[in-house]
């Protein structure tokens, strides 16, 4: 049962400690793995749509044994040999992989360089957290992208790592930072990855689905805690949810978009070229750069109550298995 304590405590850890530049982090392990695996499989197989897709799944088996097996075997090793060093080293891993305080870190320095710089450098600050092009974006373009991504991050970047901790612990959460990260990576609808990419795409559509609507029902519940518009809230995501290509991406766009009461979303240019989207939440008010601030309240809540719910959660889980 002690063991159970260390999704509460890698959470304080990574709101105390964040992601320190000078320690290597887990993903960028992983991040190194794809890419040398995605070289090696494109050297063996014909450059086919049948070919890429078939690279492509093979990707996806290797990184996915590969990322729960040696997590898996570390910890169990550890714990055999002294329960204290597995407990710590599981407390660690968990922190790392969460990304509470990074993401705010992240999105604060756009909200800084707005405030206190120039425009040109609120843009590249804003370039470090999205996948949009920003080089033309304006004032209110990179606030809106700073909220998203903070929206769209809790669940991806939180909420579902800890329901995985939650209910298979350090490996199946390194298990879904696998498939999290093979997506950013691969889950491109271009001529590089349009086949080879679609495999890691659509599942981690499916690693996602549950833990995003789990995050959007907390995120639209926790605006309780920090004085937003709850019944909005509840509306918007009730009604935009679905607002975006992805199953998942929206549900916590459209809960912070109604909690904020403004309008998210809407058209964006990838490598030059226009995506049109529709726009998620009403514009009962312009968006403002103190929106950036707002959304961290707002994504602190929703992460606390949701650690509280997986510890549960986990405690439950437990005691009835």
């Amino acid at each position: 049962m002690i063991r159970l304590l260390t999704l509460p405590a890698g959470f304080i850890l990574d709101l105390l400690m964040g992601d320190p530049r000078w320690l290597y982090h887990p993903v960028c392990l992983i991040g190194n793995l794809i890419s040398r695996l995605e070289k090696g499989i494109r050297k063996v197989f014909p450059k086919t749509d049948k070919g890429e897709r078939a690279g492509g799944i093979l990707e996806v088996v290797f990184v996915c044994l590969i990322t729960f097996f040696i997590p898996y075997g570390v910890i169990y090793l550890l714990y055999k040999w002294n329960f204290w060093l597995g407990f710590a080293l599981e407390t660690f891993w968990c922190g790392q992989l969460l990304a509470t305080k990074s993401l705010k870190v992240e999105s604060m320095k756009v909200y800084d360089r707005l405030k206190n710089g120039t425009i040109e450098e609120a843009r590249y600050a804003v370039s470090m957290i999205v996948g949009r092009d920003t080089q033309a974006l304006s004032e209110i373009g990179v606030t809106k992208a700073a909220v998203e991504t903070v929206a769209e991050n809790s669940s991806d970047g939180i909420i579902a790592p800890m329901f995985y901790m939650a209910i298979g612990g350090i490996p199946l959460m390194f298990l879904y930072k696998g498939i999290n990260t093979m997506d950013s990576m691969l889950g491109y609808k271009n001529d590089k990855y349009l086949y080879f990419g679609r495999c890691a795409a659509r599942l981690d559509d499916v690693a996602n689905y549950i833990p995003a609507r789990i995050s959007g029902w907390l995120m639209a519940l926790s605006t309780v805690f920090v004085g937003m518009d709850t019944k909005n809230a509840v509306k918007i995501y009730r009604r935009d949810r679905r607002n975006h290509a992805s199953p998942n991406s929206a549900q916590t766009e459209a809960a912070m978009a109604g909690a904020l009461d403004v309008q998210l979303a809407g058209n964006a240019y990838y490598f030059g070229k226009l995506y049109e989207k529709p726009t998620i939440g009403d514009p009962i008010r312009p968006v403002e750069i103190e929106d950036i601030p707002r959304a961290n309240k707002l994504l602190y809540a929703t992460c606390i109550v949701g650690a509280i719910l997986f510890f549960g959660l986990s405690v439950l889980l437990k005691t009835v298995l």
